[in-house]
């Protein structure tokens, strides 16, 4: 790319508050991408963005330019609407395992390209690596022929996807600029639409466990990924969802699958399978199966209770390499070398979870990465026995935890200890799904 700007200029405007063009921003991004431009002006032109702010039309050039720069996958040639899930991330919360064989059981194609754990969040590769065998390291030419055979792919982000997001991403990093709404809805956008994808459903959660702490944060990067989803032409759906506590009971990476598995047969945990009918129901209807969400909602709930679901998940996981015994017996799979108990020492009803402290419990016990060089240990985590409203006695288990570091036991506990708050009253519970934002706009969500 030749010096068509000057980037000292792009930066002095960004920094008194002036707005860049389509071609402008485009330059940025692509001579980032080509190594024309040093990080430390990359670095300088960022903070001016995060500290003075991007428009509407900024940040969906800026999502054009690190989705263009690498290759648009082409599935045209396969039948159906193609529809895909992305959440902003959260503790326990492993839907994504559950709804999508759900949603390519109901015919609709889902392309799903999922990330790794991020801080005290878990991500969908890690759980699905705890699978023995299961391969999310593909090419794009593999991740064609597996949605074509299967309706489904389960893989991770290529090289050939967005790969100026991964190089802007780093850089937001190291310079505190990684929380502000245009950067992360661009990031996440870029590589949703390089996917293939025709429509998107996207669970955006907020409170004590997500990225975003309250709902009117929540609210406003669903908006901004919404927006930019219809500016190029794909139909999108946010929920916006509650992360005050874990979702279902499970939180780790084999025990997150083990409950996936529960819900895909008909059981597991009541919130666990809500969320996920809603969404896989969402993504039913955008995939043109089902006449409004309502309806996908039912049809969700068939896939499971015919098998179907699970079989598709079965199948997934034998074309990805995976050990289909350890699906079918899960009972089987090998256990933590360690495991304890908290105990309540109170009467009472659980009031509060400090799901990010639990999130970083589970990190502590190697359910997680400190450092990117971490390897995770797929069998440790934290199994939940009472949540928010449940009643408790004295000496009743609060939870169970599963690690093998002994020595981060009685840490781990007393951080645990405190995270959980037990008062005399039942606390009102708070809805699971608070609004809905579409093309329509944003409301309180209700079926």
């Amino acid at each position: 790319m030749s010096s068509k700007y000057n980037i000292v200029s792009l930066i002095r405007k960004k920094r008194d508050g002036e707005s860049l063009s389509d071609d402008e921003i485009n330059y940025v991004v692509q001579a980032y991408s080509d190594h024309e431009i040093e990080d430390y002006q990359v670095s300088a032109f960022l903070m001016a963005s995060y500290l003075n702010g991007l428009n509407e039309d900024e940040a969906s050039a800026l999502t054009y330019s690190m989705l263009h720069s690498g290759e648009i996958v082409d599935l045209g040639h396969i039948p159906g609407i193609k529809v895909d899930k992305h959440s902003t991330g959260g503790v326990g919360d492993k839907l994504s395992l559950i709804l999508a064989p759900i949603v390519a059981a109901a015919r609709v194609p889902v392309p799903m390209i999922s990330g790794r754990g991020l801080g005290h969040t878990g991500g969908t590769l890690d759980k699905l690596a705890s699978i023995p065998g299961f391969s999310t390291d593909m090419d794009l030419a593999r991740y064609k022929e597996i949605i074509e055979k299967h309706a489904l792919v389960l893989a991770g982000q290529t090289a050939e996807i967005a790969p100026a997001d991964k190089k802007l991403y780093a850089l937001r990093d190291v310079t505190a600029t990684v929380e502000y709404i245009p950067f992360i809805a661009g990031s996440i956008m870029s590589k949703k639409l390089a996917e293939g994808i025709d429509a998107l459903v996207l669970d955006v959660k907020f409170g004590s466990g997500a990225f975003m702490k309250t709902p009117d944060q929540a609210i406003e990067l669903a908006e901004t990924l919404v927006s930019i989803g219809e500016h190029f032409g794909k139909k999108t759906i946010a929920f916006i969802t509650n992360m005050n506590q874990p979702i279902g009971n499970a939180i780790g990476n084999w025990l997150e699958v083990a409950e996936s598995i529960d819900c895909l047969m008909g059981s597991g945990p009541s919130d666990t399978n809500e969320l996920s009918h809603l969404l896989a129901g969402a993504m039913i209807f955008l995939g043109g199966e089902a006449n409004s969400i309502k309806a996908g909602i039912q049809k969700s709930k068939e896939q499971v209770s015919s098998g179907a679901a699970f079989q598709k998940f079965e199948d997934i996981v034998k074309e990805q390499g995976g050990d289909v015994m350890m699906i079918k017996h899960p009972e089987k799979y090998p256990a933590a070398g360690y495991e304890f108990e908290l105990k309540s020492k109170s009467d009472g009803f659980i009031q509060s979870i400090d799901t990010f402290a639990f999130g970083l419990a589970a990190v502590d016990l190697g359910a997680g990465r400190k450092v990117i060089s971490d390897v995770i240990d797929p069998t440790a985590g934290i199994i939940l026995k009472k949540k928010i409203g449940d009643k408790i006695t004295i000496g009743e288990t609060i939870l169970k935890g599963y690690t093998n570091k002994p020595a981060m036991i009685e840490v781990v506990s007393d951080k645990l200890f405190k995270a959980v708050t037990i008062g005399s009253e039942q606390p009102t519970i708070e809805p699971l799904v608070t609004h809905i934002c579409d093309s329509e706009g944003t409301r309180a969500f209700e079926l």
